[in-house]
């Protein structure tokens, strides 16, 4: 079960006392790459707080991401990368295979996904609608992808 930690907790009161609108986006973040970063900052900009959820490595294990064992990089690691970019202003694991759990407790006005999902499969969509809030779309970034990448590496 998705829980958060006492710091978040505390940065998440604080946010909402002074009426920041917080943004949520997740993913796997694994192999850091240009998409990523046009992603993230697009999500940013829906918002004046954008909290990153990732998936443990457990939870990418049972994911099915192609031949190569993933993620290539550790939660560590990916938590590092994700925190040193600008536009994040906290990143939340989960090790659920989806971060319905996780939306529940941060509780996003906006949550944000990549255009390559359909609106109505956004995992936790009626959790951010049921309060006002609102999910946000947005378009992949042609040639980035860290399948891509991994494909290149491996020919």
């Amino acid at each position: 079960m998705a829980s958060l930690d006492q710091v978040l907790e505390a940065r998440l009161v604080d946010w909402r006392a002074r009426e920041r609108s917080i943004v949520f986006t997740n993913g796997v973040f694994d192999l850091l790459h240009p998409g990523h970063i046009e992603q993230l900052a697009q999500a940013r900009s829906f918002g004046d707080v954008l909290i990153v959820g990732i998936n443990t490595d457990e939870s990418v294990r049972r994911l099915d991401k192609g031949e190569v064992s993933r993620p290539i990089l550790g939660l560590a690691d990916r938590i590092t990368m994700l925190e040193a970019l600008r536009m994040v202003d906290a990143v939340a694991p989960f090790a659920e295979d989806t971060p319905y759990e996780l939306i529940s407790l941060i509780q996003p006005d906006v949550l944000v996904k990549g255009a390559d999902y359909r609106l109505e499969d956004v995992v936790g969509r009626d959790i951010v609608e049921a309060r006002g809030g609102r999910v946000e779309l947005i378009p992949l970034v042609p040639g980035h992808s860290t399948s891509e990448i991994i494909r290149r590496i491996r020919s």
